[in-house]
């Protein structure tokens, strides 16, 4: 299960809907070992598609070693869909590198950038096995 602040959740979002019609991406970074979501991370898709995702290389070995810097792990991956359900992609599964990351999808396909309705989902992938997971939000 993901635990996870409004707070994080409501970021992810705005920069899913910010990003609209290309998929946004970032990290959720926290403590290494407490699987605790902390430091909202968001990064430019630099494939700037509507339909895939791809942190620029440079960027990811910045967050990687301040990461490091602050004995912080990638808690959660998250990206969007725009046009489809919040579900990983073969592509996705493909990409997915951190077992131990819980790997957050929302869509933005009916409101795109308005408020209004979208669909957050949380998965572990793990050697190209997807597992859906419960997600608590947690006010605060």
């Amino acid at each position: 299960m993901l635990e996870i602040r409004r707070s994080l959740v409501d970021a992810m979002v705005a920069h899913a809907r910010a990003d609209h019609p290309d998929e946004a991406c970032g990290v959720l970074a926290g403590p290494d070992g407490s699987d605790r979501p902390e430091r909202f991370v968001p990064m430019i898709n630099a494939a700037r598609s509507p339909t895939f995702y791809e942190f620029d290389s440079g960027d990811l070995l910045r967050l990687y070693r301040d990461m490091d810097e602050r004995d912080e792990v990638p808690v959660v991956i998250y990206h969007s869909h725009t046009a489809t359900e919040a579900y990983p992609s073969r592509t996705d599964v493909t990409y997915a590198s951190e077992p131990a990351a819980h790997y957050v999808l929302i869509s933005t396909r009916e409101t795109g950038t308005d408020d209004g309705p979208y669909e957050l989902r949380s998965y572990r992938i793990v050697d190209g096995a997807v597992t859906e997971e419960a997600v608590e939000i947690i006010e605060g």
